[in-house]
């Protein structure tokens, strides 16, 4: 597979380093537009928004803004440069909590900023050039961790199997070809059809608005169901896998996924039907005991009863829970799939 095999990355950043390019998700099935982002309060919205999303897509963001706002201030000072790198990542971070992918690749890069602060007297456009550098290494090896993943995760499907998804994990919510949708993607390229039934996705319908449109585009055989159909699915034999992303992993294989995720688990566990959870090694925080202490961001009540729809679909005064994420208690998982193999309970990612 190659970046051919989808036309373009939902995440880029101009040849001159001074504008984040993204594809505007909030706007998909329906256009396909790609706006330009250079400034701190730009990137957050974008981020906040859900324009850009998918835990790694939001990391590669970040990274790429992280240089691009610091190439856009000018600075002379290579001290001024560390103060305000400090200052736009901690708000960066803020933008999307849970997500630790966003978090481990701004920690990358201030890795590589401090290990060149203390081996050189470094001027102001050597620390832009080597940021940039570094940030467009976060994506090379998302990339190549998607690879790895989705030869991992074939390996577990037969050919012609049917997998049952949920949101969206694929091209658009990372670097290149997905985590969940990775294998499916593979199969294709190697004349073989994997078929996927994808979940609407309530509240923000990622799954019937952007899974849908990707899988469609690459000619996959999708069928789009409700939420609320999944167990008549399972229960029928439909699905011979539940396959998802992740937002945030523990150490003890707890995982932080779309709200919802852990509905389709349960489900999966009652119907003997595996889960898998695919994602990137950097979506695994090894100083997260559990999922007890994953933050889980509460979003905006008018996601449930206004968005998407052309009136109000609940009446004004009602009180709404919105939570982005539910945690997977690791033993409902079947199997957690990186690049750098495939783990089953009980899990211990402290030392991957």
């Amino acid at each position: 597979m190659n970046r051919d095999f989808f036309g373009y990355d939902s995440v880029e950043i101009t040849p001159d380093g001074t504008a984040v390019k993204i594809l505007d998700q909030t706007e998909l099935p329906n256009r396909e537009n790609f706006i330009y982002l250079s400034k701190l309060d730009e990137i957050i919205e974008a981020i906040v928004s859900l324009r850009v999303r998918g835990a790694p897509a939001i990391g590669i963001a970040g990274s790429f803004g992280l240089t691009v706002i610091l190439k856009g201030l000018h600075l002379r000072d290579s001290g001024r440069y560390l103060i305000e790198f400090e200052r736009i990542s901690a708000q960066l971070i803020d933008a999307r909590p849970t997500a630790v992918n966003l978090l481990n690749n701004i920690k990358r890069l201030k890795v590589r900023l401090h290990y060149e602060l203390s081996n050189c007297d470094c001027s102001v456009s050597h620390l832009e050039r080597v940021m940039l550098e570094e940030a467009i290494r976060v994506k090379e090896d998302d990339i190549s961790a998607n690879l790895k993943m989705a030869e991992y995760g074939l390996s577990l499907l037969k050919p012609g199997s049917t997998i049952l998804t949920y949101c969206n994990a694929g091209h658009l919510a990372v670097s290149r070809y997905g985590t969940a949708l990775a294998p499916v993607y593979l199969a294709k390229s190697r004349g073989e059809d994997i078929k996927v039934i994808a979940c609407e996705t309530r509240p923000l319908f990622q799954g019937a608005r952007i899974t849908t449109f990707e899988l469609n585009k690459c000619g996959i055989d999708t069928t789009l169901i409700c939420d609320n159909m999944a167990a008549s699915v399972l229960s029928k034999g439909f699905a011979d896998a539940v396959i998802t992303g992740c937002d945030r992993v523990a150490s003890n294989g707890d995982t932080a996924n779309k709200i919802g995720t852990l509905s389709l688990s349960v489900l999966a566990g009652f119907y003997k039907i595996p889960h898998y959870v695919i994602g990137p090694s950097t979506t695994i925080d090894p100083l997260c005991e559990s999922g007890d202490e994953i933050v889980i961001e509460q979003r905006a009540q008018d996601e449930v009863t206004t968005r998407w729809f052309s009136s109000r679909i609940a009446p004004e005064g009602v009180k709404v829970y919105n939570p982005a994420f539910d945690v997977t208690p690791a033993e409902l998982i079947s199997a957690i799939i990186t690049e750098k193999g495939i783990y089953r309970y009980p899990y211990n990612f402290k030392e991957i």
